[in-house]
């Protein structure tokens, strides 16, 4: 079969043939259709990522969609090894697979799954959200983080902030569900505080942090300034660091303020494989009556090299396989 196979440390994948997997007992064997290039993929396969191999070779790619032999529709994560998503067949845990809705075609599936994940774990699972909180997104305007603003939304937010370098991209997310945007850039670290703090004075629920960096310490410093005897406790989640780490965050900022400081995101540990895949199958059934929407660039597997190390953060590019 033909796959994305990574052979050794730091080499990315080559599009080539590789063995076909075989029957396992509590797996299923899929017939792939469409796997997207995630950082969690890139970040394996580079050796940066804590599940991170040194058993080559192996075929790259954490999650897509396919085929079971029985015709039925899946969304699947976690490849049994050394099979990945990237492709033409695979071999994943039954536990991890998750029907798709007949209305949800395979490449949005793919598309939409870990990143409209990410947010739906971080409100539900960490940071227990409930129905007229506020949240401010940090990062919205990439992918993950518009899903993050749709989801808010579909969740009952009552006001839902955003922030984002691009302030055209910025303006659009008014369209999926921000009340208030806040543009990052050209700020520095005092401008940003001062930025943050009337909004966490008027009350912030929950932080979804998709940046790290200095706007994620600006956002603690922020809500630490803003802290009175009413001030309502604040649940930080921190879920991508686009921006770099590590941060210098002084301590006097968590003991000033009600901050509940957690970490989110592919479901690798913070949050359990099971309920992982319960989040990604809550997103698939919100997609609908939600209407989520996420910019999507399929391109078939055997363009690889052309698009491994070319994605943008605000499309994701999905590989498509078969038919």
């Amino acid at each position: 079969m033909k796959a994305a196979l990574v052979t050794a440390a730091g080499q990315p994948p080559v599009f080539t043939d590789f063995n076909a997997p075989s029957a396992l007992a509590e797996h299923h064997l899929i017939e792939v259709r469409a796997s997207a290039l995630s950082v969690v993929a890139r970040a394996r396969v580079a050796g940066k990522h804590y599940t991170s191999t040194d058993t080559f070779p192996f075929v790259a790619g954490i999650d897509g969609t396919g085929r079971l032999a029985n015709g039925q529709r899946v969304y699947f994560f976690g490849p049994h090894a050394p099979f990945g998503a990237l492709a033409e067949h695979t071999l994943a845990p039954a536990a991890y697979c998750v029907p798709l809705p007949a209305t949800l075609d395979d490449v949005t599936a793919a598309a939409i799954a870990i990143p409209g994940m990410s947010s739906w774990a971080a409100l539900t699972e960490r940071a227990h959200f409930q129905a007229g909180q506020t949240v401010l997104v940090n990062g919205a305007t990439g992918a993950s983080g518009k899903l993050a603003v749709q989801i808010a939304k579909h969740m009952g937010a009552r006001r839902i902030i955003a922030t984002g370098r691009n302030v055209a991209a910025l303006e659009s997310l008014k369209r999926l569900g921000a009340d208030t945007t806040i543009a990052l850039q050209q700020q520095d670290e005092e401008n940003l505080v001062g930025a943050f703090t009337p909004f966490f004075r008027e009350g912030v629920d929950v932080v979804l942090d998709y940046l790290w960096g200095p706007s994620a310490r600006a956002l603690l410093m922020a809500a630490a300034k803003a802290t009175d005897d009413k001030a309502r406790p604040l649940c930080f989640v921190q879920i991508g660091s686009i921006s770099g780490d590590p941060i210098a965050l002084p301590s006097a900022v968590l003991r000033a303020a009600p901050i509940t400081l957690l970490g989110s995101g592919s479901g690798i540990g913070s949050v359990s494989l099971a309920r992982m895949c319960q989040a990604i199958q809550y997103v698939f059934e919100a997609v609908a009556p939600a209407k989520l929407e996420i910019a999507t660039e399929a391109v078939p597997l055997s363009a690889l090299a052309e698009y491994w190390s070319n994605s943008r953060s605000e499309v994701r590019t999905v590989f498509t396989v078969g038919a």
